[in-house]
């Protein structure tokens, strides 16, 4: 009986067992990206509550034996895993949707990278879509309002310029306040190249193309940025390029196309019948007519007044005369990337053209990546990112009192004379003011860069969480400016032509040696260790020569001048060595986290005995969140305490300052001589900065709300300063280390994400950064009384900002004589005609910033998008530098040069409350005070982008992607003070220039990727 029941149950089971069998099936299909539509090879394809699973191959394809009613797990790195029950079909195919929590997490800082939760330091870091939003050459404008404490300006709006970055403050006084740029691991020169202060300015980083970047980290604080030693003290910003992924080839190709005009349209000049009536009343005023009647024929009855009535009265409009209306700017782009388990490749191919908005202004680049990766061995990996780049900028005069340049014509050229003439062509006029629609037209200043940057790393996988890394990099430029000054017209006739050329080669070699140990004590306690060595050489050659009178026409090349007048060449050379070692350790899966980093770094600006310093940092964070204590709190994704401290340096000074030099570029009676040039000071060193940084990370209701509280403060302590010397010595100053100044602030970054289904997005945030800045020591006199720095509009002195704003106070128009007035003491109470009589006092603030704050806009509704960011700047004040030639109710802007409209609001007779005083028809000098310094906060909606993304619809043909939109770059902005009709965007010195504003620009775009 028992052998029977046991047959019986064996034969049930095995009936069972058949049956199973007979119901599993094999289930295939294909598995690919949500955003690019693009296949994902190696998903983990699990049958849930077993161990049966498969990876997707090469293709993104898989095939699986399931039964009927188990559930498919589809997951992979970075993406949201999904599960499928598996039903009647035997084709299951799965589009995955990118984790955007587990894309955040990992942050690049450099020489390292850690995951976001683990990053002790103050960071903030940003993808590629946030890069592009902005249409210009140089990606660092794209960081304006994106980063909290970080001020950003252009230095011109003409294509290819630089700008100003300022990251918490200014850390010096004289040495560089520019942060140091990182590119995929190491640190480069990207400042500005021009060889002239008079023409525009010509931005290194121009040479680089923001479709190429992945990402852009800034980091602020010395937890991060003690790692590059002496030039980490102004912050660092680390540009991460694209690289290849494993998978079938992708390609993109991106277009658009563009119109640009001024942001701001600026102060309107006086017309001619405006300059007719101020100077017939500035005649009345001074006593020489008994009438202003008398005083206008008077002037009607003289050139250039005469020839102006007798043509009709026409009004030469310079303003609208040399705008490049609509000026077009173009883009493509074309990328590929891919590769298999082996090795890896991204190449791109970019070109841009942009014209000015001024006439005879352009940029251009032509760019070439080509970035790859292979694994020569199962332990050894070989990478190597190039980038080459050829840009030309169609430059200018346009950075000081160049009457040529176009952009000076409507604040010097006077309306009575007309651009063109009755037949359409260009009026050459005489007298010390040219045409520059003939200059822009004639006369040459060329500026070009090719630039070729190349990083070579090899990595050894050396096995028991050893690992090794020697990194090679190369950057090499080569610069060329190119001047011709026409001989018929303008400055060139005088020469009977000139011409000048420069060209200065510049190789940068770095070495980096990288040793890496990560191990673990058990699970919660998990160290990284590293160590590096790094040496950096670079090395420039200049050579250029100028000369006069040409022959003939069209001859504009040195080798056709009769008159060679002058040669010169130059090389320098400098040198930086450093050794680092960096710990950094994670407790408890997470919980706390330690960071140390030390660096010992030496460098060539400084004598041998000073030669080397040690730069360090330690930083931590603690995960609440993670905490037992927290688990219950379902509506607290992420809290995190920060904070760090650690001492950075500063030695962006001239070479060879230490020595006591020789010149021998002198002539003495023809024969070459030399002379004393530099006193040198052997006990010069760095510039120290020591920063406390202290911050809190949070992220409320599933991450609806996130963001960062950051509280900083920074001291720079010998501070490398111009001391004055005792005439004895023969030399008027020596750079010594004496001073010190602090920056401390507050930074916030909210973000809300209101919104979150599959067809309907909206999310909003914003940033806002504050920074107090104040000198705290300067040099003595032998007296023992502090050397203050005093120029005409500011003042260095302990207990004030650098550069803070010190004239006299102007304190408006008598009523009744029409006489400006200026405050006796500087502040109230008693006034003075006589501005000599006037005490210069401080006006309470200076040129940077005290507060930042950008906002961002996200909407997308069924493949519909709108974003939208905006910048705004506020708390400093912002000095109209021209006053003198254009806003002064004297002879310079209604006989000598050209005055604004805003003069027209002056005084005329007894009673008028009035802005101007009376007009003469006298030259006043130079006279400086409060009535030209406005407050300069402003906003500006930097960039609105409304598009389309059709995602998936033209899979049929190839293409896994198509978006097309329509983009706005600094549509609108509001300025505060209303006396402020410059744009506002000025360089963080503080003037008001006659540079090229920003621009305003539409443009249309697509982008296809197949």
């Amino acid at each position: 009986m028992k052998f029977k029941l046991t047959s019986l149950l064996t034969l049930l089971l095995a009936f069972v067992v058949q049956f199973s069998l007979a119901q599993e099936k094999a289930v295939s299909g294909t598995v690919t990206s949500v955003s690019d539509g693009f296949p994902l090879p190696g998903v983990n394809v699990l049958v849930k509550g077993t161990t049966r699973g498969v990876q997707t191959d090469f293709d993104g394809n898989y095939t699986i034996n399931v039964s009927t009613g188990e559930t498919l797990v589809f997951s992979f790195v970075s993406m949201l895993k999904k599960e499928v029950v598996v039903g009647a079909s035997n084709t299951i195919n799965v589009a995955l949707e990118e984790d955007i929590a587990a894309l955040d997490e990992v942050v690049v800082t450099g020489y390292a990278s850690y995951r976001k939760s683990e990053v002790t330091g103050s960071t903030v870091q940003l993808g590629n879509s946030q890069l592009t939003d902005i249409i210009t050459p140089t990606v660092d404008q794209a960081l304006q309002g994106k980063v909290a404490g970080l001020t950003i300006s252009g230095n011109s709006g003409t294509p290819g310029s630089t700008s100003n970055i300022r990251i918490r403050g200014i850390s010096s006084i004289t040495a560089g306040n520019e942060p140091l740029y990182v590119i995929d691991g190491v640190p480069m020169n990207n400042d500005n190249v021009s060889s002239s202060d008079a023409t525009s300015f010509f931005s290194n980083l121009a040479s680089f193309d923001s479709n190429n970047i992945e990402t852009i980290t800034v980091l602020k604080d010395a937890s991060a940025t003690a790692q590059y030693g002496a030039r980490g003290a102004n912050g660092v910003i680390v540009i991460t390029t694209k690289g290849g992924k494993q998978g079938k080839t992708k390609y993109s190709f991106s277009t658009s196309y563009g119109v640009q005009n001024d942001a701001v349209d600026g102060p309107d000049p006086l017309t001619a019948a405006n300059r007719l009536e101020l100077a017939s009343e500035a005649y009345f005023n001074d006593g020489f007519f008994a009438t202003k009647g008398e005083a206008e024929a008077y002037l009607l009855a003289r050139e250039p007044y005469l020839s102006w009535d007798q043509d009709g009265r026409p009004e030469g409009n310079w303003k609208e005369a040399i705008k490049n209306k609509d000026a077009a700017i173009k883009k493509y782009n074309l990328s590929a990337s891919g590769g298999n388990e082996n090795h890896t490749f991204y190449a791109s191919l970019g070109y841009i053209k942009q014209e000015g908005t001024v006439v005879g202004s352009e940029f251009e680049r032509i760019n070439g990546a080509v970035n790859f990766s292979t694994d020569l061995s199962s332990k050894l990996k070989f990478s190597s990112n190039n980038t080459g780049a050829y840009t030309y900028q169609d430059a200018f005069l346009e950075r000081s009192a160049y009457f040529e340049g176009a952009r000076t014509a409507p604040f010097f050229l006077s309306p009575l004379y007309q651009p063109y003439n009755d037949d359409g062509s260009i009026n050459e006029f005489g007298g010390s003011l040219p045409n520059p629609l003939y200059i822009s037209k004639h006369n040459i200043d060329d500026n070009t860069l090719a630039r070729i940057v190349t990083n070579n790393q090899l990595s050894w996988d050396i096995g028991h969480g050893f690992s090794a890394s020697s990194r090679f990099n190369i950057d090499y430029q080569v610069y060329n400016t190119r001047s011709y000054s026409n001989r018929n017209y303008g400055y060139g006739a005088a020469t009977d032509g000139d011409a000048s050329q420069y060209s200065r080669n510049t190789v940068t070699y770095t070495f980096q040696n990288q040793l890496n140990y990560n191990f673990d004590i058990n699970v919660d306690h998990v160290f990284d260790v590293t160590l590096l060595q790094e040496y950096s050489s670079n090395r420039a050659y200049f050579l250029g020569a100028y000369g006069e009178n040409f022959a003939d026409d069209g001859l504009n090349n040195l080798d056709s001048l009769g008159n060679p007048v002058s040669i010169n060449s130059s090389f320098y050379d400098s040198y930086l060595g450093a050794y680092l070692g960096s710990l950094h350790y994670s407790a408890f899966q997470g919980k706390y986290v330690v960071d140390l980093n030390y660096r010992y770094e030496g460098n060539s600006r400084f004598s041998p005995e000073q030669r080397w310093g040690s730069f360090w940092s330690v930083g931590g964070a603690w995960n609440i969140h993670k905490e037992d204590f927290m688990a219950s709190t379902d509506w607290l994704n992420n809290l995190k305490l920060r904070a760090s401290y650690g001492v950075t340096g500063n030695a962006n000074i001239g070479l060879n300052n230490y020595q006591s030099l020789f010149s021998f570029g002198v002539d003495y009676n023809g024969e070459g001589a030399q002379s004393v040039n530099t006193f040198g000071n052997k006990d010069l060193s760095w510039e120290k900065s020591n920063t406390l940084d202290l911050g809190l990370d949070f992220g409320l209701f599933s991450n609806v709300v996130s963001g960062t509280i950051n509280y900083y403060r920074r001291e720079s302590t010998d501070l490398l300063l111009n001391v004055p010397l005792s005439q004895t010595t023969g030399f008027a100053s020596q750079v010594q280390n004496i001073g010190a100044l602090e920056n401390s602030g507050l930074e916030v970054e909210l973000n809300f994400d209101i919104v979150r289904s599959e067809d309907f997005n909206f999310s909003l945030g914003g940033n806002l950064g504050t920074v107090k800045n104040e000198i705290t020591k300067l040099p003595l006199d032998p007296n023992g009384i502090e050397r203050t720095i005093t120029t005409t509009t500011t003042r260095i002195e302990t207990g004030h900002p650098v550069r803070g704003w010190y004239m006299p106070t102007w304190a408006g128009v008598n009523p009744q004589t029409g006489l400006e007035e200026y405050y006796v003491n500087g502040v109230d109470g008693a006034t003075t005609t006589n501005f000599n009589e006037a005490a210069d006092v401080w006006q309470g603030d200076s040129a940077l910033p005290k507060i930042t704050a950008g906002l961002n806009l996200h909407v997308d509704f069924k493949g519909f998008f709108l974003d939208a960011n905006g910048y705004y700047a506020g708390g400093h004040k912002i000095y109209e530098g021209w006053h003198r030639y254009t806003n002064t109710s004297d002879g310079y802007p209604i006989f000598a040069f050209q005055g604004l409209t805003t003069l027209l609001d002056r005084w005329q007779q007894p009673g008028d409350v009035a802005r101007n005083g009376k007009f003469t028809s006298s030259y006043g000098p130079w006279e400086r005070h409060s009535k030209y310094l406005y407050d300069g906060d402003f906003f500006r909606l930097r960039s609105m982008t409304l598009g389309y993304n059709f995602k998936d619809k033209f899979e049929s043909i190839g293409i896994t992607n198509m978006q097309i939109y329509l983009r706005g770059n600094n549509l609108a902005t509001w300025v505060k003070d209303d006396n402020l009709l410059y744009d506002p965007e000025v360089s963080l010195g503080g003037e008001t220039g006659l540079e090229t504003p920003a621009t305003k620009s539409y443009s249309l775009g697509l982008t296809i990727n197949f």
